[in-house]
This record gives C-alpha cells, structure tokens and sequence, in this order.
C-alpha cells in the first residue's frame, strides 16, 4: 500500500508472519494490535477500516501494528478456519510485548469483521491465562469494527469494549450484531447509512475510535 511503513516478518505458529508497525509522534502509550477481515474474502492488513483503525489508535498516541494472518502477502501458512489465526494474533501481540519500550504498558486488541472475531477470541485466551499467570499482559481495550459474529464464534466480551456497526451492513447484518451483544448488555454504537465496508464514512469511524480512546485516557 502506497504511503504506509516497510513491512517486517517476524516469528509465528505458521512460519513467518508480515506485520506494519505505524509509531505515535511521541513515546507510545502502549500496543495497538489490529486484524484484518477473512482472508478467504481479500481481506489483507492493508484493508481500508484496518488503516483507519490504526490511524485512531496512533492519533491517540499508541503502537499500532498491523498484520497479515497466515498465507496472506508475505505470511507463511495456509488458511486454518480461525483456529489458527487466533494463533497468529497471538504470536504478534508476544512478539510485540517483548520490546523493553512496551513493558508496563496497557494492550489493546482490535479487528475488523473476521479480524473482530479473532480479536475477541485472542481477548478472552489472554484474559484467561492472565488470570492463572502472573506477567500476562491481558487487553485493557478491545475494539470491534462489524465483527463477524453470525460466521464465526464470537465470546463475550469485557462491558467496555467499543462495537460500530453499519446500519446497512449486508455481510453482518445490524440484528445479528444486536442479537449477540443483547444479552451481555453491550451498548453498540450504530453508523447511519452506511455498509460493512464504511464507504463515505471511514472519517467518521476514526473519530468514534479516536473519541473512545481519549475518553479512556482522560
């Protein structure tokens, strides 16, 4: 994608995964990581909603990184039905924790569609274990863009994370995203007129992000 930093590879559960590291103007608040939608429907890291995700989270002042799950780009491995690109996520948030800049600091899980699902699928795993394991780093913010809850599972989640959805979503249809989120009461923050893919409207998505972000930093 034209204008945005070399990518790197780095180690994965797969073989080689390529991941975008994009830096805040001052010293990071902490570590944004951000998936992208289904692979087996294009969806690559340099998705659109995936850019204007990072791009709130680094306007907020955070380490936002990007990703391809595996056998996207230059990622090694095959298509593995989310089970596996759960693994993957996971290999990038461990990988990008291990920098002596991000120890101490809060983590933040993020994805778009597929990317939402295994978002908050990498979000409960961690949550998880770092209840039984002290040194774990579990998500202090999990932000969900048209996760795919009708396609694939999608766990509960913590009260305070972030849900937009398009009003005309026709790949994750606005009463499946209800359906989920009504009996965890979570609140779910409706963009009018607008479909999965935001068209017309990614500004206004990056600043929904860009509000809750500072509003968690106040």
């Amino acid at each position: 994608m034209i204008g945005r930093p070399a990518s790197t590879l780095i180690d994965g559960p797969a073989g080689h995964i390529e991941v975008v590291v994009e830096e805040p103007a001052a010293k990071p608040l902490g570590l944004a990581v951000v998936a992208h939608p289904n692979p087996q429907m294009g969806g690559t890291m340099d998705n659109k909603v995936v850019h204007t995700i990072c791009r709130a989270f680094v306007l907020a002042g955070w380490r936002a990184v990007r990703f391809n799950f595996r056998g996207v780009g230059r990622s090694e491995g095959e298509w593995d039905e989310g089970r596996g690109e759960t693994m993957d996520l996971l290999a990038v948030v461990g990988h990008h924790l291990s920098d002596p800049d991000m120890v101490g600091h809060p983590l933040a899980l993020a994805g778009f569609s597929f990317g939402g699902a295994m978002a908050a699928q990498a979000c409960a795993r961690l949550t998880e274990v770092a209840a039984l394991r002290p040194g774990v780093v579990a998500p202090s913010e999990l932000v969900l863009i048209s996760p795919a809850v009708s396609r694939f599972d999608v766990p509960v989640v913590p009260q305070h994370t972030l849900i937009v959805e398009g009003e005309q979503d026709d790949v994750v249809p606005l009463t499946h995203i209800l359906d989920w989120a009504r009996p965890q009461g979570l609140p779910v923050t409706v963009v009018p007129g607008t479909g999965h893919f935001f068209h017309g409207q990614l500004p206004r998505l990056r600043e929904i992000v860009l509000r809750h972000l500072r509003g968690v930093a106040e």
